[in-house]
């Protein structure tokens, strides 16, 4: 069974509009970290150009922030499952503000790489910890709608945030961008603080004895794995889509944030269909989207020339991928036993993983010469990697015979495990 969340120090809210106005005030963090990762993609032409180096080895910049997310992410749980749960929201999004304010100074393209493995630390903490604090504020048959919408707010960044910080970069120099995120990370702080109620962290939890269980379990690094790979597919052609609509598409710079704009509006729907297929199935969710996700790359691949016509295919590709990281996140913290604050926080490790070897598969297909339409291929073998994967991860189920409980807390069927 999934343990019960940490007790509140407050009585929390389970419904109306204090649980809606908490949860919409960690959504506001999401669209903040949302927001700084992904503009980075829309603007990383002029970043290289800003700091005199290549377009790939600019994309060191991308995987510089996903590597801090993957260090960040089991070091900020082990020391802080038992700090107060606000607080330590509260921050991790200060740090978050103060490392983009650094991005912004960088002069070089060493400092720029550092900044962003620092700004990345607090990603993966950030999500897990709200994650936590929405399903403690939410009825019970309400937490796994709770945690999407948490992660909504990281959708909702790219319907909104990233097209209009990319405008910003594109009108008042790429700096201007973090600036803007920065200011994003202190808003966060104010409304977390204003309307997030105290919640307590868990006295009992001891961050060796977490780290050895979660660690220790089979499901959870085939879980980890599915998404480090499979979903590396996604990041393999979003880091280059200024320069794949620029130059394989044929259409000027000015197109770019319409394009960021689908990829967001494909987050978000795909991020509110997860949350509903979750119910569903968790599993048979994550397996079908990681078929879809390897299908609608080739698409990619083959519409790519065609400009305006990639519109559409860029939306997909978000879309299904959102479908595939909620239901990860759920499947992890179902997976993970006790250890459901390191399981609620490894979920943002494991992407960007995917999000490093991504950006960094791409870029070496890009420097050997196969053009900026190759990435989508890559993408491809990745999210096929990612099926293999689940699939493994189902027939260890069916070989135990005793499946990982459900979101809302019920045994999964092993026949869930099943394609």
């Amino acid at each position: 069974m999934t343990p019960s969340p940490a007790p509140s120090s407050a009585a929390p809210p389970t419904g109306g509009r204090p649980f809606a106005v908490a949860v919409l005030a960690l959504a506001v963090g999401g669209f903040t970290i949302g927001t700084t990762e992904f503009v980075t993609m829309g603007l990383l032409p002029r970043i290289a150009d800003g700091i005199d180096v290549s377009e790939p080895t600019a994309g060191h910049v991308i995987s510089a922030y996903a590597l801090g997310v993957v260090v960040g992410v089991p070091i900020l749980s082990f020391f802080a499952a038992r700090l107060p749960r606000r607080g330590l929201l509260v921050a991790l999004m200060a740090a978050y503000g103060v490392f983009n304010l650094v991005s912004a100074a960088a002069s070089s393209y060493g400092l720029l790489v550092a900044a962003r493995f620092f700004d990345g630390l607090p990603h993966g903490a950030y999500f897990g910890v709200a994650s936590l604090v929405a399903a403690s504020l939410a009825a019970p048959e309400r937490r796994g709608r709770a945690i999407a919408s948490v992660m909504l707010g990281l959708s909702v960044a790219n319907v909104v945030g990233v097209p209009a910080a990319t405008w910003v970069g594109q009108h008042l120099g790429w700096r201007a961008a973090y600036v803007l995120t920065a200011g994003l990370a202190l808003l966060t702080v104010v409304l977390v603080l204003t309307f997030v109620p105290s919640v307590a962290g868990d006295k009992n939890l001891n961050g060796r004895r977490e780290a050895r269980e979660f660690f220790s379990r089979k499901q959870v690094w085939l879980t980890m794995a599915a998404g480090a790979v499979g979903f590396g597919g996604l990041f393999a052609v979003y880091s280059y889509i200024a320069t794949t609509v620029s130059d394989v598409g044929g259409l000027n710079e000015g197109t770019v944030p319409l394009f960021l704009l689908a990829l967001g509006l494909g987050m978000t729907f795909g991020t509110w269909l997860g949350g509903e297929l979750a119910d569903w199935s968790v599993f048979r969710s994550l397996l079908w989207s990681s078929i879809a996700s390897a299908a609608v790359m080739i698409v990619f691949w083959a519409v790519a020339p065609y400009g305006w016509w990639l519109l559409p295919v860029v939306f997909l590709t978000t879309a299904i991928g959102s479908v595939t990281v909620t239901n990860l996140q759920l499947r992890l913290m179902d997976v993970a036993g006790n250890a459901i604050t390191l399981g609620a926080a490894m979920n943002h490790a494991a992407l960007n993983v995917a999000n490093a070897l991504g950006a960094w598969l791409g870029g070496i297909v890009i420097a050997a010469g196969y053009g900026y339409r190759a990435p989508a291929l890559v993408g491809a073998a990745l999210s096929s990697a990612g099926v293999v994967i689940l699939l493994w991860s189902a027939a260890a189920d069916r070989r135990t015979a005793d499946g990982p409980p459900s979101v809302d807390a019920h045994r999964l069927d092993p026949a869930d495990a099943r394609p």
